[in-house]
């Protein structure tokens, strides 16, 4: 069984709205093994990005003006996820925006269920953690997973945490006829998820402005609504664990 753990940053949170895929990261697993066959690509979305995502990310327009359109990259994306499943935490954000690149670069078929099947993580956690917070911060927390890394959004960080989370949310790191791996194994599972990071440019960070902040705290109100849980930064500015 091929797997691909994927993750986006965007422009913000309205496909269906013209925003756009800033970041993809992708995170291969064969028989619930790594296989370091990871891709992580920027994407010039050509168009502004909001302060609020910003925020989350820490991803500018300038960081990107540069890097290619997802036209020049659509046709090789979805060679690399055809024919596996992909684990995506809130899959209908990310396959919508997925959905909607694609129609807009025009690329035949280009529809995520007519080249891969997706599990969506969050459902899974739903199911098996009823009435608990199962954002990816919380299942980290849960099983035990090292987040320290994860100070802004990245799709490839956030990628790479993901999978972690799910082979551990789902029987840990075992094959599907349900062996244990052998501590050799782990070790060089361990050892590829530590290049795949290594490889990884830093993170960019922005200094929030005035009106940033402002903005920030107009996302904060969004998400607090939207989730039903403090985010992140106002769980911290309460002396509580960070929870997403």
């Amino acid at each position: 069984m091929r797997q691909l753990v994927l993750d986006t940053e965007t422009t913000g949170l309205d496909a269906a709205g013209g925003h756009r895929i800033i970041e993809i990261g992708c995170v291969e697993l064969v028989n619930r093994k790594f296989t370091g066959n990871n891709y992580h690509q920027y994407i010039n979305p050509e168009r502004q990005i909001d302060d609020a995502a910003i925020e989350v990310h820490g991803i500018t327009l300038d960081r990107l003006k540069d890097e290619p359109k997802f036209g020049d990259i659509a046709d090789d994306l979805i060679e690399y996820l055809r024919g596996a499943e992909l684990v995506i935490h809130n899959a209908p954000f990310d396959v919508g925006f997925l959905n909607a690149e694609f129609k807009k670069a025009k690329t035949p078929k280009a529809v995520i269920g007519d080249v891969c099947s997706v599990l969506d993580s969050l459902a899974v956690a739903r199911d098996m953690h009823p009435g608990q917070k199962n954002s990816l911060d919380a299942l980290c927390k849960r099983y035990y997973i090292d987040n320290t890394q994860r100070t802004l959004h990245g799709a490839l960080l956030d990628a790479e945490i993901l999978a972690d989370v799910y082979l551990a949310m789902t029987g840990g790191q075992t094959s599907l006829l349900g062996e244990a791996s052998s501590d050799s194994d782990n070790e060089r599972e361990n050892n590829l998820r530590r290049k795949s990071r290594k490889s990884r440019g830093p993170l960019p960070v922005v200094a929030a402005s005035a009106s940033e902040l402002s903005a920030h705290a107009q996302w904060l109100d969004f998400l607090e609504k939207e989730n039903g849980e403090l985010p992140l930064w106002r769980t911290m500015s309460q002396g509580q664990s960070a929870t997403d």
